[in-house]
């Protein structure tokens, strides 16, 4: 007999504040491609860019935790996987066809490995990952007892740091893609199996731990924005401040987790967001590029840093909220 599913508003909230992340990294990296550090929007653009990191981690943490939580709902592993197939690899299909075809047209690959890859568009280099964990889960949520005793989750905890650690402060891992991204990321994705199974507890400690968890986020969101700006100046190297595969972003990410679950447990604010959010996930790079191009290249005003971002997400939410009346096709565009 099936269970009652399960659902937390909150946890669609943290997938809605990391999509408007997503957004803040891509608008603050278009800036900070066409100004210089002395420019006034330069330090403004790097310190929104960095403080924003956390997106991804929680995508996969989130990912873990949704799996988790009502996977005894699946009858079987096909109709698991043929669930959570149909709502990501359709839309993930047709935007990348979008933005192969259509948007970034210069290939040096088939649509076929550009599909394997999530390279028809930037934003979508970690579904590939997302797509193997899908795969995978049974696996872990079966020896989920195992996983999650200490003896077993503290070394996959220092693992992950170790690894997170090598591919950022030595040299990106030599693995390709998307089998370095799941490497990067498969703890995240496991402690948000566990965090589904002890969700009251950990809200209950969150909750009265509000204000300590908040001041450690901000400090820990201020080291990674130092950690990237001060490392990409010494290095030149772009992925010093590009990349979220960090052990203090994993820090940082979980910290936030843990004040974000608090305030929008009683928060309506991220109901529509949430809502829309995963179509705006796809369509904002497309609005970002129309709007970039076309009205905003040449402003080196600070403004453009608000204008940009308050710009893409209200078009990208619009045109989503557009969709999303036209029966069936959220099926097609998510």
């Amino acid at each position: 007999m099936l269970s009652k599913k399960q659902y937390y508003p909150e946890i669609d909230g943290i997938r809605a504040i990391s999509i408007l992340a997503v957004i803040l990294i891509h608008t603050t990296t278009k800036i900070l491609e066409v100004t210089s550090p002395g420019n006034s929007s330069y330090l403004t653009s790097f310190f929104l860019n960095q403080i924003s990191r956390f997106a991804v981690p929680l995508f996969f943490l989130i990912s873990g935790f949704v799996l988790e939580l009502n996977y005894e709902n699946h009858q079987s592993y096909l109709s698991y996987l043929k669930k959570r197939l149909a709502k990501i690899a359709l839309p993930y299909i047709f935007w990348s066809a979008i933005y192969y075809f259509l948007i970034y047209t210069w290939h040096g690959e088939s649509f076929f490995k550009a599909l394997t890859l999530g390279t028809s568009s930037y934003q979508l280099y970690f579904i590939p990952s997302l797509l193997i964990f899908y795969f995978i889960f049974p696996f872990f949520h079966r020896f989920f007892k195992i996983i999650s005793q200490s003896s077993v989750f503290l070394p996959l905890a220092i693992l992950q740091f170790a690894i997170l650690g090598y591919d950022y402060y030595f040299q990106p891992l030599n693995f390709a893609y998307p089998i370095n991204i799941a490497l990067l990321n498969f703890f995240v994705f496991i402690l948000g199996m566990i965090i589904s199974r002890k969700y009251n507890q950990i809200l209950s400690i969150s909750t009265k731990n509000i204000f300590n968890n908040l001041l450690f986020s901000t400090i820990l969101g201020i080291s990674v924005f130092l950690e990237g700006y001060f490392l990409y100046f010494q290095t030149h190297n772009y992925l010093k401040f590009y990349s979220q595969w960090r052990p203090s972003i994993l820090i940082y990410s979980l910290s936030l987790f843990s004040v974000l679950i608090v305030i929008l447990k009683s928060n309506n604010l991220t109901n529509f967001l949430s809502k829309h959010s995963f179509f705006t996930f796809f369509i904002h790079v497309l609005v970002l590029e129309v709007i970039w191009n076309n009205l905003l290249k040449n402003i080196s005003t600070p403004l453009v840093i608000p204008i940009f971002f308050i710009s893409v997400t209200t078009i990208s939410y619009y045109i989503a909220y557009i969709c999303h009346k036209v029966p069936f096709i959220s099926k097609i565009t998510g």
